[in-house]
């Protein structure tokens, strides 16, 4: 709850302190070693590449949850108002609700001045191509980035610090910034991912595997039979994602609006397409 509020009144750190950027830059870094260049004669076999990258993934995450447990166990032998403080403190920067709100939020209000405003504050949150969408797009791209997110940067983080504590939550975090970076099938930043990046596509499916199933229960709740479970894991099997398409599937049913990706799935079919007050 602490973490919660201070994320909601502060916001995000500073990059220069933000661990998520740390982590970020240490990714980059390894990854432009581990994943050849795309066109180029790769000098190890698949096999290597994947073996390398895991090791490099299980290496980096002992040090982040070491880390975290270390910390953990230290500020637990505190007062409990200092210890609670301290750990509300330091999952914050393991959330991003406020950001993700605020950013979604400033999709519609981009649109409101023009389709190419709209496309560009869009481009902040998803990676795909934004230059060709329409304003029903735009809008169903906000609302999937909404929803895949909600699972990723707040219900994700804290059922894994429920299950156990700061380090739980810190690797879930390391897991699902190395899967944004590496996680990729193909070629991505002149580099190809098919291999570099299978383990840590697969960690993060298993870490966010429980809680994206709870993401779309707590999304869909409010709905009743509107998303219901017959309905609910239908429309998120559309997805080739095992996880993502559970909360964005929900989203769609709530809302009553289709969700489209061209050429790879549509959600709640049936649905209309969204409209500006669908988010707000």
């Amino acid at each position: 709850a602490l973490a919660l509020a201070i994320d909601r009144l502060l916001g995000a750190p500073p990059a220069r302190w933000h661990p998520e950027v740390r982590l970020g830059r240490w990714l980059g870094w390894a990854g432009a070693r581990l994943a050849p260049a795309a066109g180029a004669p790769s000098p190890r076999p698949d096999g290597q590449v994947f073996w390398l990258s895991a090791l490099a993934w299980c290496a980096a995450a002992a040090i982040v949850f070491g880390v975290g447990a270390a910390f953990q166990h230290w500020v637990l032998t505190q007062p409990a108002w200092l210890a609670a403080l301290a750990l509300g403190l330091f999952l914050k920067p393991l959330l991003a609700w406020a950001m993700l709100h605020d950013e979604v939020l400033a999709v519609e209000r981009a649109l409101g001045e023009s389709l190419d405003a709209g496309r560009a504050q869009l481009a902040r949150l998803v990676s795909r191509d934004v230059s060709q969408l329409s304003p029903a797009q735009v809008r169903e791209s906000a609302i999937e980035s909404l929803a895949e997110n909600l699972n990723d940067s707040v219900v994700a983080p804290l059922f894994w610090f429920a299950l156990l504590g700061l380090p739980g939550a810190a690797l879930f975090r390391f897991a699902n910034t190395a899967d944004a970076m590496w996680g990729y099938r193909g070629v991505r930043g002149g580099r190809d991912w098919t291999w570099a990046g299978k383990w840590a596509a697969r960690a993060d499916d298993v870490l966010a595997w429980v809680p994206a199933r709870i993401t779309a229960a707590l999304i869909a709740l409010p709905a009743g039979t509107a998303a219901g479970p017959g309905r609910l894991p239908a429309e998120a099997a559309r997805t080739p994602s095992p996880n993502g398409g559970w909360p964005m599937a929900a989203m769609a049913l709530v809302l009553g609006v289709q969700l489209r990706k061209p050429g790879v799935y549509t959600l709640n079919p049936e649905g209309r397409s969204p409209e500006g007050a669908d988010l707000l």
